[in-house]
């Protein structure tokens, strides 16, 4: 079972909008008009996350670090040649297709009148029902292809976002290189190089082991605390066991 960790606050919105990303794609596919309202009610918490005023430009700049820093690496001869130019393409890519875009992450689907009313009303509890929203029931019932080319056709003005955080996201996981620590008595503590920013910590542990990781952590030091859930599984309790998981700190 995998854990992460962001050590910024910049990472950690990278990670609440790809889970809302892959949440969207996987509602999507489905074929149900209750799976397509959350659906809906994805794409609006993406456009609240997404409002964020400086985010556009944190995912630009990460971007052009990006392209900087793999740009040093295409005299290396143990680097892939081929392999670092389709990133580079793709950063390029995601970089113009991001920037091109003008105005807020969504802006289009606030002036739609059908989905701006859902969405005013998705706070309110039962708020979305046929006498509320007729045009709402209506669109439900339409067949499940049409719904589907439709949520398609809303994601679109989002689809820079996704790709770029995407990208993002993989090229950070795949600076990382994973080590077998162990936690004694339920505890682990590791101190982190001041020359180095880490950004993102991933640990893996074996569901068999029914242990919940409690993470904290800074630029200088992390750790991790083991919990195990109670029998009724109502709490989380120290675990003064020793146990043994893998950790990966990606710069």
């Amino acid at each position: 079972m995998l854990y992460e960790y962001p050590f910024n606050e910049r990472l950690r919105t990278y990670l609440r909008l790809e889970q809302l990303f892959q949440r969207l794609l996987e509602l999507i596919t489905r074929e149900s008009k209750l799976d397509h309202h959350f659906a809906l009610a994805t794409i609006f918490e993406l456009i609240e996350v997404a409002a964020r005023a400086d985010l556009k430009s944190d995912v630009l700049r990460d971007l052009e670090r990006q392209k900087h820093l793999l740009d040093g690496l295409r005299s290396n001869p143990e680097i892939a040649q081929d392999v670092l130019e389709k990133i580079m393409v793709q950063l390029d890519q995601r970089y113009a297709s991001l920037q091109s875009q003008t105005g807020k992450t969504g802006q289009p689907l606030l002036e739609n009148e059908m989905l701006s009313s859902i969405r005013s009303r998705l706070d309110i509890p039962g708020g979305i029902n046929c006498f509320d929203l007729p045009g709402y029931h209506r669109w439900q019932h339409l067949p499940t292809q049409r719904r589907q080319d439709d949520l398609h056709r809303w994601g679109q003005c989002l689809k820079p976002l996704a790709d770029a955080i995407f990208l993002l996201l993989g090229l950070l996981r795949d600076t990382g290189t994973p080590q077998r620590v162990a936690a004694k008595q339920g505890y682990f503590q590791q101190s982190l190089p001041p020359s180095k920013a880490y950004q993102l910590l991933r640990l893996r542990i074996d569901p068999a082991l029914n242990l919940v990781p409690e993470i904290s952590g800074n630029r200088l030091i992390v750790s991790v605390r083991l919990l195990r859930p109670s029998e009724d599984g109502s709490t989380l309790l120290p675990c003064n066991e020793n146990a043994d998981f893998e950790l990966t700190l990606c710069a």
